[in-house]
């Protein structure tokens, strides 16, 4: 039997990631970027990794833009709501909904701030509170950076990571599938595992994502579908791994979430063309990317959930 300290016992709600510091690696853009958000506007500080320095430049701005509920009364806290205004998406490729001020949402609610705490304390450095970090999230050096600014992490999202090696086996070399095996989602999901498994502490916890062609694979997918399998695999293997540190592991699998990435997809590169294909889902529609990043918020508030593969895809792997 384990003498070791039981994982902390807290709120499941996202309220409690208050004052925790979320590291999002490709959190500059699509649901990386909803999910800063979110984070941002329950309190958390926020680490954003990715490549591009325009758009890091422009998500890190977003985000910061953010007004936090700084603390709230445990009975009355409520998880971050969305209401629409236009904004256009850092990506440039469409108008997406920007998450207002949650306090504001809260007034419109008719909800009060019991607890007095609101605004308590020291006002955040919001250059402290959001942080961006340009580079590649699989490498080693990039996390080291970003573990080493940011100075104590909590949590990590792995959204980065696109894919490659598509194509009929019998038409790829040996070296294209020892190259997509070895680099892409999986790589960088093996580099950020060693990261956070030495620096993570009891509570923390590691998701990934994945997606839902995993399970209704197609052809031409056999190596991708390889590789994202695989990070599957790796988190169950991993919540028995760090298990005895307390550290929890676990993947969201993802359906079709309108994200500036599916819209480079052929044939969805307007509104009215994602709003068509998205009719023949269960649902009528594609995900949102904020509806796909509280997932990944939920698995960081909830210290009893690891080793487990989520799925949101509207119920498309139903139809």
């Amino acid at each position: 039997m384990s003498t070791a300290t039981p994982v902390p016992v807290r709120s499941p709600l996202p309220g409690t990631l208050s004052g925790t510091t979320a590291l999002l690696i490709g959190g500059s853009s699509g649901i990386g970027l909803a999910a800063g958000v979110l984070l941002r506007s329950v309190g958390a500080r926020v680490v954003l990794v990715g490549r591009d320095p325009d758009r890091l430049k422009a998500a890190v701005s977003r985000v910061r833009a953010v007004s936090p509920l700084r603390a709230v009364s445990p009975l009355r806290a409520v998880s971050p709501l969305r209401a629409v205004s236009p904004l256009r998406d850092v990506s440039g490729l469409r108008d997406v909904p920007e998450p207002r001020d949650i306090s504001e949402l809260r007034d419109e609610s008719g909800l009060r701030d019991e607890s007095g705490l609101r605004g308590a304390g020291p006002a955040e450095d919001p250059d402290d509170a959001v942080l961006g970090v340009t580079g590649d999230g699989g490498d080693e050096q990039t996390l080291a950076e970003a573990f080493d600014r940011a100075g104590h992490v909590d949590h990590v999202y792995v959204t980065a990571g696109g894919v490659s090696g598509a194509g009929p086996l019998t038409g790829l070399s040996a070296d294209d599938i020892r190259t997509t095996l070895g680099s892409g989602s999986l790589q960088t999901a093996f580099t950020v595992a060693r990261a956070a498994a030495a620096r993570l502490p009891a509570g923390g916890s590691l998701t990934f994502s994945s997606g839902i062609l995993v399970v209704r694979p197609y052809p031409g997918m056999t190596v991708p579908l390889s590789a994202a399998g695989a990070v599957e695999t790796l988190t169950k293997a991993l919540a028995v791994e760090l298990a005895p540190t307390r550290v929890r592991v676990n993947t969201v699998r993802y359906g079709r979430i309108d994200t500036p990435l599916l819209r480079l997809l052929p044939g969805l590169d307007s509104d009215d063309a994602v709003a068509a294909a998205g009719t023949s889902t269960p649902l009528g529609r594609f995900g949102t990317a904020e509806e796909a990043a509280a997932t990944a918020v939920f698995l960081m508030a909830n210290n009893y959930v690891t080793g487990q593969v989520i799925t949101v895809d509207g119920g498309e792997t139903l139809a």
